[in-house]
């Protein structure tokens, strides 16, 4: 095989996915691609990102309009041509992710952890707070209290702003412990969050993107339009994993935890493709001046340091 037959089993992969969700996925172009060239775009240019996944016009706009009424992206008409940008909001939403996805990983956990009170919200508003905590990598401490090891109670502050819940939730934030991977904490971290499931997950992200990884030693057939392929549907895939992942301190995973495995794949690749897909963007994507300006100095600090 080669790499762009990989590539093609991936990309069907993709497209049997029900629902096709294009909408994650111009999330995830913003975020890998828009953003660190200036962040506002041509509709045009996102549809021609999203062919080889094999998404028409027609649910493009579908999905633009839908991220633009759950402010996600923001819209300016320029003559008959619309541009699209991240709100201040939707930035603020997927940040922490992106961030997580680029970086090579540390384990400076302090013993700490933050947690998040909800037993003084009403029934409805609790329920939507939990699931947002959730998204951001929280793990069940009982029904009304979340808890993470690594989040800050100043980052929780402007998102409890945007629930609604800033005034009747209770936020803490606990004191180093010793020691850190009691047999206590370890039973407690099984009961928070399911790290089976989560294993699992990255089981088959490593499962779907090896072979890739070997033809690209082997047999690397790759056009700059396939590079940027191969990218947007790592980065994707990786990303939706991220979201539930707390980022525990080692000590308190698994000796055999797949997402340390998943992490190394998903730089090795990244940097493997990175260079002939921007090829193809610099001449793909434009706004209304023109074509979108390089990437900024904080695209080359991605997984350590890229080459510019």
């Amino acid at each position: 095989m080669s790499a762009k037959s990989q590539l093609a089993s991936l990309i069907q992969d993709f497209q049997q996915q029900r629902p096709v969700r294009a909408g994650s996925l111009i999330i995830t172009i913003y975020g890998d691609v828009i953003h660190p060239r200036g962040g506002n775009v041509w509709l045009g240019s996102v549809m021609k990102l999203v062919a080889p996944m094999g998404i028409n016009e027609r649910l493009v706009r579908t999905s633009v309009y839908r991220l633009v009424q759950e402010s996600w992206l923001q819209a300016e008409k320029v003559g008959r041509c619309s541009y699209y940008s991240i709100t201040g909001d939707g930035l603020r939403r997927f940040r922490q992710a992106f961030e997580q996805v680029y970086s090579i990983g540390d384990d400076d956990w302090n013993g700490g952890w933050c947690l998040t009170l909800l037993n003084q919200l009403e029934p409805e508003l609790r329920q939507k707070v939990r699931e947002e905590l959730k998204w951001l990598g929280f793990g069940n401490l009982s029904p009304t209290i979340m808890q993470h090891p690594r989040f800050k109670p100043e980052q929780l502050t402007p998102l409890l702003q945007e629930w609604g819940a800033f005034d009747d939730a209770i936020v803490m934030q606990t004191h180093p412990i010793e020691p850190r991977n009691s047999k206590a904490l370890r039973r407690q971290i099984k009961e928070s969050w399911n790290l089976d499931e989560l294993g699992l997950r990255y089981k088959r992200f490593l499962g779907k993107f090896r072979p890739l990884w070997r033809e690209l030693n082997n047999n690397d057939n790759l056009s700059p339009e396939d590079c940027l392929a191969a990218r947007l549907l790592l980065i994707h895939e990786y990303r939706k994993i991220l979201l539930r992942d707390p980022f525990l301190p080692n000590e308190l995973l698994p000796n055999d935890w797949e997402g340390h495995s998943a992490k190394q794949l998903c730089r090795n690749l990244y940097l493997a493709i990175y260079a002939r897909s921007d090829e193809f963007l610099a001449c793909n994507l434009e706004n209304a001046s023109g074509p979108l300006p390089v990437p900024g100095a904080g695209f080359y600090r991605r997984f350590g340091g890229l080459m510019p």
